[in-house]
């Protein structure tokens, strides 16, 4: 894998990666009755992500990239369920609620990640990292007194499912470092395919709703695909702390995006939102510069 070692170069290949998945929301308010079908966007997504990063493994390391089926374990298979289950709660959380309350679901995933961390791989959580959660769990909260409608608190539900999806795929990969991430996600995006496949059979659906959907699906499966591939290159060279800080462009990108007249969806967050958005986002900023003050104390001693 390409890997970058300047952080200068680094720093605005990861930001670009988040402006790529930020786009997503967007994607999938100008598809035709989304909530219609969401089996087909996650039949399209997954099985795009799954081509994709089956053809970048190739090109990196040849015809030798299937071993890596054989060698991802029951970590790889568990983060990858993980992953299929986040990206399938991902379609229902926005198509029942604002975009802005479900990246912000998704935007608590570093304090879930440790959360689980700490009950299945012991991992000790600092009283810093506490204090973030507490913050953070408040702005959950908060978001979801404002969602009493029944549509809304699913699709906040689903978020939050997501935002565990997304978790265990983190914490799989911790307890295995070895595990090849890619052949991971690829395994999310085959599971995404064939359990969305299960479901158009049983309720007797078509797979395309229409050409048009269908690029949609394709485009933002793509979107996912080259801000995983460019994060991932990028990464090696910003401590993690730094890319949890920088990760946020998905969120506000995200939520600006749809909110943005230009593009004529008008999505406004509501106020409860808002404050609850802004807790989460004070949760990360503190998170973010507790772990870079941590890694420059032990740096001086």
């Amino acid at each position: 894998m390409v890997e970058l070692k300047n952080p200068k170069i680094a720093v605005p290949v990861v930001l670009f990666a988040g402006i790529l998945w930020s786009f997503g929301p967007l994607v999938v308010r100008y598809m035709d009755n989304p909530h219609q079908v969401p089996w087909q966007y996650i039949f399209g997504r997954g099985l795009t992500i799954f081509i994709i990063l089956n053809l970048y493994l190739y090109f990196e390391e040849g015809l030798k990239f299937y071993k890596n089926y054989f060698n991802i374990g029951i970590s790889g298979i568990l983060g990858g369920i993980g992953l299929g289950i986040a990206m399938i709660s991902f379609i229902y959380s926005i198509t029942n609620t604002s975009a802005a309350i479900t990246l912000l679901c998704l935007a608590a995933m570093p304090f879930f990640t440790a959360l689980i961390a700490f009950l299945f791989l012991k991992e000790q959580i600092t009283v810093n990292v506490w204090i973030s959660i507490i913050i953070a769990t408040i702005g959950i909260v908060i978001m979801a007194i404002g969602n009493t409608e029944e549509s809304s608190l699913v699709g906040f539900i689903f978020g939050i499912t997501s935002s565990i999806g997304f978790a265990v795929f983190s914490v799989t990969l911790r307890w295995r470092k070895e595990t090849p991430k890619f052949t991971t996600v690829a395994v999310a995006g085959l599971f995404c395919s064939l359990f969305a496949t299960l479901m158009i059979i049983i309720s007797d659906q078509v797979f395309f709703s229409s050409s048009y959907n269908g690029s949609l699906f394709s485009l933002h499966g793509t979107l996912v695909c080259l801000g995983l591939i460019l994060y991932s290159i990028g990464s090696k060279a910003i401590p993690a702390a730094e890319l949890t800080l920088l990760s946020l462009t998905e969120v506000i990108g995200g939520i600006f995006w749809v909110w943005l007249p230009l593009f004529g969806i008008n999505e406004v967050p509501d106020t409860n939102t808002i404050i609850g958005g802004f807790f989460i986002f004070i949760s990360l900023v503190y998170y973010s510069l507790i772990m870079r003050w941590n890694k420059r104390y032990i740096a001086l001693n």
